[in-house]
């Protein structure tokens, strides 16, 4: 359960999860009470998603065939390694034949990445499920120690697959512009420095996120937020 909306800050030790759209709108209230200024912000962007989906491989695998590619692209490729089930696990990605990825349409770089994470499940060295109970630190340093695996692409699964509410992705270019739109700055703020404006919205920083998105996505009429 998440903390009550007069003690926004989880008991130590826990990890505060959003699981529903009620987490979201009670992270936003924080975040009003936390910066003012997110007021406009919020009335600009209009309704939050919440946008999860479980944890897993198949999560996991998703946001990486999405990454670098247009939408439409990263769903051709995903409807193509589904299997007739519908249910891609590490342990049928691991019995795919060593050209599959090429039938797929992924790269050479995505589907070793994948295949080593699949491997690291299927072989029980790596729980993806267990992922949403650890400190967010410990959590993203799990990740960025696959091969393949960067920090935006470590912070997107925590969010929208494991629920973690305190991870801002920071070196997201959509973030940076949003926030400099938002606040009217020159330019926009590199990944160190907004990752230390956005200390101020801990411990709600992925409604922050999701805040920012979609101010974004409503300015320029186009979706942003991350497909996860």
């Amino acid at each position: 359960m998440l903390s009550s909306a007069t003690d926004s800050k989880p008991p130590r030790g826990d990890v505060q999860i959003i699981r529903n759209e009620g987490d979201v709108e009670q992270g936003l209230s924080e975040l009003l009470r936390l910066d003012p200024r997110l007021s406009i912000v919020a009335a600009d962007a209009g309704p939050l998603p919440l946008r999860l989906r479980e944890p897993g491989f198949a999560g996991l695998a998703h946001i990486i065939v999405s990454q670098m590619v247009s939408r439409a692209s990263a769903e051709a490729i995903w409807r193509r390694m589904l299997p007739a089930d519908g249910e891609l696990t590490a342990e049928t990605y691991v019995m795919l034949h060593d050209e599959a990825w090429r039938e797929f349409g992924l790269s050479r770089a995505k589907a070793t990445t994948l295949s080593g994470i699949a491997n690291a499940v299927a072989a029980g060295h790596l729980d993806l499920t267990a992922l949403s109970v650890l400190p967010p630190s410990e959590a993203l340093q799990a990740l960025t120690a696959l091969n393949g695996v960067g920090p935006w692409t470590a912070e997107v699964y925590l969010m929208f697959c494991c629920g973690h509410a305190d991870i801002f992705p920071s070196g997201d270019v959509a973030l940076q512009n949003a926030v400099a739109a938002a606040f009217g700055l020159a330019q926009r703020p590199p990944a160190k420095a907004l990752a230390a404006m956005a200390e101020a919205w801990s411990p709600w920083r992925s409604v922050a996120a999701r805040l920012f998105w979609a101010y974004y996505a409503k300015k320029l009429g186009r979706g942003l937020v991350p497909v996860a």
